[in-house]
């Protein structure tokens, strides 16, 4: 997610003002009138790239360029001279990249850009309190960290450590040569996602500027056997007309339904004093469900600007259609059908739940899941809300895994059965998501407690009465550690 203030909040106008007209006339903050103007200027950009400046007709360095210059414009647009933060950010780790040893390069890397950003974070609560400038520059900076960390990473894993020690995955994306300053810039700042992401691999985006992201993906397939004499060329077309689509149903939602049900109504007088339980349960859903459009809206749309530059393609599914899903940062039908709290996790801000588990879950030796939460916590920023959610995630996270296992098998028995607990399960995850994301859109302690006070703190209760009495079952634990190359060597001589 990417925090928004309560819209009782004051906002401070400091970047470009020539769109100011049409945000009084929307009622919208000109933060996000700027955001959509600058992402809708990308797609076109985005198209223009492909045709124009396809790899057969460019050279990489051109394409590196141009993307570069593209996304530093839009950043200047949007943030005025707040953009600064994001270039002195990008020039520091990239002085870390040429100059720290590869066996270090990810720990310097990683504390530089997360203590640049949490500054930054630290700077709107204290400075700002609890304020938004209209140019907010820390959803790009969270972006660009994002990025930073994981090529360090990237790069120590093919440089400083020995093959067998890698996992698969770790293997694959492991970066051999250090990158050139053009690729550096152009892999953080191009205009495809300098602004709402996603997160993305080095290799893969060097693959997309150099002309080899698709055919890399295509040749897994055996198309002679497809009844094709040579590789087909997908377009993204198709793809990014159904998101722009689903972009437009979530404006249309976020104009209409997140104004109807803010999240300021969960601290009205009515709510906290006068609506029963029930209500407040019910209500407090719809409120919450009211907020997601505009994630939907933002990821969406930063998914078809990069997938109408030709980048996203992540191969062929089993009904032989082309896929442009590589960096799709959601999957609304399986976080609205989900029915269990890691399912839901799975399929919501995909992108930075795969950062995380790559720089974090995998790679610490102690307490994976709380350092990940806490992790996720601090990239976010330093609004008490976000701790409450994340601590609380941890909570429900621990007490769903543990219901399940206990549980789960006595109702696979029959189809009856199975349907009945997956009918309860998606109503008790959507009711506990609910709860537990409340206070990352309310942000601050008093409107929390409040809430959490009116519904008498009754999943923190349930969850610790689950964790506490229920047993713990040794066969559900999953393999945390990804297996290394090695080991998997290991068993296959065995």
């Amino acid at each position: 997610m990417a925090a928004e203030p309560p819209s009782s909040l004051s906002y401070r106008t400091t970047g470009s003002t020539c769109l100011h007209p049409l945000s009084e006339l929307l009622g919208i903050p000109l933060d996000q009138v700027n955001f959509v103007a600058c992402q809708l200027f990308a797609l076109f950009a985005a198209f223009w790239f492909r045709i124009y400046l396809s790899p057969g007709k460019t050279s990489p360095d051109v394409r590196h360029a141009f993307a570069t210059i593209f996304g530093i414009y839009f950043v200047i647009f949007c943030f005025g001279w707040y953009s600064v933060h994001l270039f002195v950010l990008v020039l520091m780790c990239y002085g870390i990249m040429v100059t720290a040893s590869v066996s270090s390069i990810h720990r310097y890397s990683f504390f530089v850009a997360m203590g640049y950003l949490t500054i930054c974070h630290i700077s709107r609560i204290y400075i700002f309190h609890y304020g938004i400038l209209t140019t907010d520059f820390s959803g790009p900076l969270m972006i660009v960290t994002q990025k930073i960390t994981t090529l360090a990473f990237q790069v120590h894993d093919g440089l400083g450590r020995r093959a067998e020690d890698l996992s698969a995955e770790q293997h694959r994306l492991a970066v051999k040569v250090k990158p050139s300053f053009l690729q550096y810039l152009s892999y953080l700042l191009n205009f495809m996602s300098v602004i709402a992401g996603p997160c993305n691999n080095f290799k893969d985006y060097v693959a997309f500027i150099e002309g080899r992201h698709t055919h890399m993906k295509l040749l897994e397939v055996n198309w002679k056997q497809r009844g094709f004499q040579s590789l087909p060329e997908p377009s993204p077309t198709g793809a990014v007309i159904r998101k722009l689509y689903m972009t437009l149903v979530s404006l249309l939602l976020f104009l209409t339904l997140t104004k109807t049900f803010p999240v300021t109504c969960l601290v009205d007088d009515w709510f906290v004093h006068k609506a029963n339980f029930l209500t407040r349960l019910c209500y407090l859903y719809i409120v919450m469900q009211a907020s997601k459009p505009k994630y939907y809206f933002a990821w969406t749309l930063a998914d078809a600007v990069n997938n109408a530059a030709g980048f996203g393609f992540s191969g062929v599914d089993k009904n032989g259609n082309f896929c442009w899903d590589l960096l799709s940062n959601l999957n609304i039908w399986k976080i609205e059908t989900a029915t269990s709290f890691k399912m839901y996790l799975e399929n919501w801000n995909i992108q930075t739940a795969t950062w995380l588990k790559r720089v974090c879950y995998e790679r610490v030796p102690w307490y994976p899941t709380v350092l990940t939460f806490v992790l996720s916590a601090l990239w976010h920023g330093v609004y008490p809300g976000y701790y409450f959610t994340f601590l609380t995630g941890t909570l429900v996270t621990v007490a769903a895994r543990t219901m399940r296992n206990n549980y789960r098998h006595y109702f696979l028995s029959s189809k009856a059965l199975k349907v009945a607990y997956d009918v309860v399960t998606w109503a008790v995850t959507q009711l506990a998501v609910s709860y537990t994301v409340a206070p990352f859109v309310m942000l601050a302690v008093e409107p929390t407690i409040s809430l959490y006070k009116s519904m008498y703190f009754y999943l923190h209760i349930i969850s610790l009465l689950i964790i506490l009495f229920l047993p713990v079952k040794p066969h559900a634990h999953i393999q945390r550690q990804p297996q290394t190359l090695n080991s998997i060597n290991k068993k296959k001589k065995d």
